[in-house]
């Protein structure tokens, strides 16, 4: 589905009833928008990770601007400024009022500038693997410099720099970074089955060079978060490379109403690496806080 917001189009997916029959009665369930990470990505990296969450609320998967199914936007929009705006502008197309929002990496980054400028339209937060600031990046690189391979590293730079040329070169980033990544790609052996198969994923150039070699520089809510006042669940990979769980912990002492959970077999891709606790973790915050 598409939403012409903004001067262009946002695709969006919604996974779930909204409403259900429990009993005698019909209960509402929370409605939760869905960021992907990046920036450049897209929402198709969630998929089937977050089916059991259904049963718990309503999804609304959004591609952002010039990403997945969106439409090719000018580069010049392609900022974190935008992001943020879009997320909004969908909200009121779809005729809601408070929304959940689930954040990971980059879309982490989005649902806080987003809850920090827009908090009265918002009912909470799920962060995972995710930063407060442009702290990571320097934590990101040295982990990197030490314990990544020289393919690793090369490729890394190219992250840093905002160097990217095609989306077959992200493609390739993606394979060779991917045991850093995560944990299930890291304990597999060439014979092992991929956990979910899925086509090459569609990736926005030009939004993931924008990302790096600008904005994400300079990002910093840290003030803002200490303000806050809306419940947030932190999810963190204790070996994540790229949003050392240090940064999670930060989050958490900046959001006053936040819990923090620190998945112990978890690189970034924390969905695909613990799936079931991930779920079970969201859908019990999601239940004590949805009806308050």
């Amino acid at each position: 589905m598409y939403a012409h917001i903004n001067g262009t189009k946002i695709f969006y997916d919604v996974d779930g009833q909204g409403i259900e029959i429990d009993g005698d009665r019909l209960k509402e369930k929370p409605v939760v928008f869905v960021i992907h990470g990046g920036p450049g990505g897209c929402h198709i990296t969630f998929k089937p990770y977050l089916d059991e969450l259904t049963k718990t609320a309503q999804l609304v998967y959004v591609d952002q601007r010039g990403c997945g199914f969106s439409e090719k936007d000018d580069p010049d929009n392609y900022t974190l400024t935008q992001n943020v705006e879009d997320v909004e502008a969908l909200r009121q197309h779809l005729g809601l009022e408070k929304i959940w929002i689930l954040g990971h990496s980059y879309g982490g980054i989005v649902a806080m500038s987003y809850a920090v400028k827009y908090e009265k339209n918002v009912a909470g937060l799920i962060l995972a693997a995710t930063s407060p600031s442009y702290s990571f990046l320097e934590k990101a690189k040295k982990h990197v410099e030490q314990h990544g391979n020289a393919e690793q590293i090369a490729m890394a730079d190219l992250l840093w720099d905002g160097k990217f040329e095609s989306i077959e070169q992200l493609q390739e980033y993606d394979k060779v970074m991917g045991p850093l990544y995560s944990k299930v790609v890291a304990n597999s052996d060439s014979n092992t089955q991929p956990l979910v198969k899925r086509p090459p994923l569609e990736r926005n150039v030009e939004a993931a060079n924008k990302g790096f070699a600008e904005f994400l520089r300079t990002y910093d809510v840290r003030e803002e978060l200490k303000e806050l006042n809306v419940p947030a669940i932190i999810l963190a990979g204790y070996h994540d490379w790229i949003t050392a769980r240090s940064e999670s912990e930060e989050i958490h002492e900046l959001i006053d109403k936040s819990e923090l959970h620190i998945l112990k077999d978890s690189s970034h891709s924390l969905f695909a690496d613990e799936n079931e606790l991930t779920n079970q973790l969201m859908s019990e915050f999601l239940v004590r806080h949805s009806n308050q």
